[in-house]
């Protein structure tokens, strides 16, 4: 293993980053279709009113570099190259930005990144990220990021994708004839009468917090305990039928069975559940804006999932829901925080345009890709993330309600940072094996990263979060020491074998780390770094880089 010594020069190289060059004003997006341009001017326009009303200047428009750097991360889950960036800020069309969009929703050479990201984000999100990784784990791992990758490679409509996971029968395993990925969601859910599948559907798919409810009446909301458990009475048909070779499951089915109810009377399957002062009340399946259905425990007569997959597709809370969760994932914040837990007693913060995003999202076919186009070609997706004395008062993190006045600094997630080393690396060019193994090497390495909780709802916190074990191994972990070791193949050592002058080199690498070039302080810092080893360009590249891919700069989405 490298060990590192920073010399004075690394070392205040490490404390300056962060700055920028003077800002380029984005241009307009042209090449977009009238009703899409028709949609994003009512964001700017909504979001202007808001800037006035709470008397906030915006801060100045994000360089092209922080802007591609930006929308990279946020839509094919990575950093761009050198090469990428340079394209992007060499292009010289007026609607370049669109175009760039286009490009990574659409093209033969982003597709597989875009269905990637996406179903990473939505593996996570749906069986978390130990989902699968037990062998006595009724998830198949590789099943659910299978679906969702063709989902996303299909631009399969939202409202569909909604419908096929709750409805989804079939067995969760890959090559097996009757095989359906989407089974994955629901199939570690249905245990204790399916109270984490009622309370994740929900959560999920209509932004509503209901949990709590099983036991007692919302103390905020006006969310009642019958409500859950009319909810969940829409799965009690469904049933997980595993297959054993020995101890270990092989595989799983979720098929729905005929369901008798807790009185034995399937003509009318009711359940029971118990009120705090002891008194046991009935429930049957209706949905949250009353609406119910036949109460029959028999299949045949109706298919309770399939029902509450129906009514979930068209309701309009579903549209709201997946437009608040979009919206944070592009800006750091949704309209509610949190962003599942929505309604009169956590009211929006922009109501009527996420009212008019999700009408529109509807009418435009629950397209994601059409949705991701308006969010990233709008004005406040566009600003820096620099702070001015004109919106300082806009920060959520003090509680105060969002105002994206200015872009919201975070920190990459795990798998952002797990694909943005790959790419500083050169390792995306070179991959071996097929995406499966490159899909396990990937969530091994996460792993590192995830706790499990026993709770209800089969909660998982991360570790990512800049404690002292993540610095370490940002500082001295397996891939970090990939991406500086200079091995063939690899960036730094293309780099070296170069004709190219050190500062070429040293603007080569910051390109690639943060979408920029050095400062004139960063270049003659790096330039004392190049110095100190006399004139050995390998170890003076690995010095430079090692510092630029532990800044602030590198791991914050900014």
């Amino acid at each position: 293993m490298r060990r590192f010594h920073l010399g004075t020069a690394a070392a205040l190289m490490l404390l300056i980053l962060g700055a920028a060059p003077a800002r380029v004003p984005a241009a307009e997006p042209q090449g977009l279709s009238s009703e899409d341009q028709r949609i994003i001017a009512y964001i700017n326009q909504y979001i202007r009113q808001g800037w006035q009303d709470a008397e906030l200047s915006p801060s100045p428009e994000a360089t092209e570099g922080e802007w591609v750097r930006r929308v990279f991360l946020d839509v094919v889950g990575r950093i761009p190259s050198a090469e990428e960036t340079l394209e992007f800020v060499n292009d010289r069309s007026p609607d370049k930005k669109a175009k760039l969009i286009d490009k990574l929703l659409d093209s033969d050479e982003y597709i597989e990144q875009y269905a990637h990201n996406w179903s990473t984000i939505w593996t996570i999100l749906l069986i978390g990220r130990t989902g699968g990784n037990d062998r006595r784990s009724l998830v198949n791992r590789q099943g659910m990021q299978q679906y969702l990758r063709q989902s996303f490679l299909n631009n399969k409509p939202y409202d569909q994708m909604v419908y096929e996971l709750i409805s989804a029968r079939g067995c969760n395993k890959p090559g097996e004839p009757d095989y359906n990925g989407a089974v994955n969601f629901l199939l570690d859910n249905l245990d204790q009468n399916a109270v984490p599948a009622t309370a994740k559907v929900t959560r999920i798919f209509l932004g509503m917090q209901i949990q709590c409810t099983q036991c007692h009446n919302h103390p905020f909301n006006d969310m009642k305990q019958n409500a859950f458990w009319e909810l969940n009475a829409f799965f009690r048909q469904a049933k997980a039928l595993r297959t054993f070779q020995g101890r270990d499951i092989v595989s799983v089915r979720l098929e729905d069975e005929d369901f008798p109810g807790e009185d034995n009377n399937p003509e009318e399957a009711a359940i029971f559940y118990e009120l705090r002062n002891g008194l046991l009340k009935v429930a049957y399946p209706r949905f949250i804006d009353g609406t119910r259905i036949n109460p029959s425990g028999y299949v045949e007569d109706v298919n309770r999932r399939r029902e509450l997959a129906r009514l979930i597709r068209q309701s309009p809370q579903m549209r709201k829901a997946i437009v608040n969760r979009m919206w944070a994932h592009f800006f750091g914040y949704g309209f509610t925080k949190p962003i599942d837990d929505m309604g009169p007693h956590n009211l929006p913060t922009h109501p009527e345009l996420l009212e008019r995003l999700a009408e529109d999202f509807g009418r435009h076919g629950h397209d994601l890709k059409r949705l991701i186009r308006w969010i990233v070609l709008s004005e406040p997706y566009g600003l820096s993330s620099r702070i001015t004395k004109g919106n300082r008062r806009d920060d959520p993190t003090l509680g105060e309600k969002p105002m994206f006045s200015h872009f919201y600094l975070r920190q990459m997630t795990a798998e952002q940072l797990y694909e943005s080393l790959i790419t500083a690396t050169a390792a995306h060019k070179a991959r071996a094996g097929s995406y499966e193994q490159q899909q396990r090497i990937r969530d091994q390495w996460l792993r590192q990263f995830a706790i499990a909780f026993g709770t209800d709802e089969n909660d998982e916190a991360t570790t990512f979060d800049g404690t002292i074990p993540q610095v370490l191994m940002m500082w001295n972990g397996e891939l970090m020491q990939k991406a500086i070791s200079g091995e063939a193949g690899t960036l730094l050592y293309r780099v070296a074998r170069t004709k190219k002058s050190p500062r070429e080199m040293i603007d080569y690498l910051y390109l690639t780390a943060l979408s920029r070039k050095p400062t004139r302080t960063e270049l003659r810092l790096a330039q004392r770094a190049w110095r100190a080893r006399k004139g050995n360009t390998l170890e003076a590249l690995k010095d430079v880089y090692w510092v630029l891919l532990n800044s602030n700069e590198f791991i914050l989405q900014h």
